[in-house]
């Protein structure tokens, strides 16, 4: 069974649950809460901005194939 990654890199859940695992690691090895903050906020805009990227290229995809039925 194939994974579908720009199904997934697409989610939101994904990068929800990636920022996570992320912080507590972080957070274990001794990093401090504010870069631990900063760390999570910067997973979160990035996979907002991956999702973003990703599903308007799915949805140019899907109008581009109607276009040419």
């Amino acid at each position: 069974m194939k994974t579908d990654w720009k199904r997934k890199l697409s989610s939101r859940k994904f990068w929800a649950a990636v920022a996570g695992f992320v912080t507590p690691m972080l957070l274990a090895f001794g990093v401090t809460d504010s870069t631990a903050t900063q760390v999570t906020a910067l997973i979160m805009a990035g996979g907002s901005l991956i999702a973003y990227i990703l599903g308007e290229g799915m949805i140019d995809a899907e109008r581009r194939d109607m276009h040419h039925q």
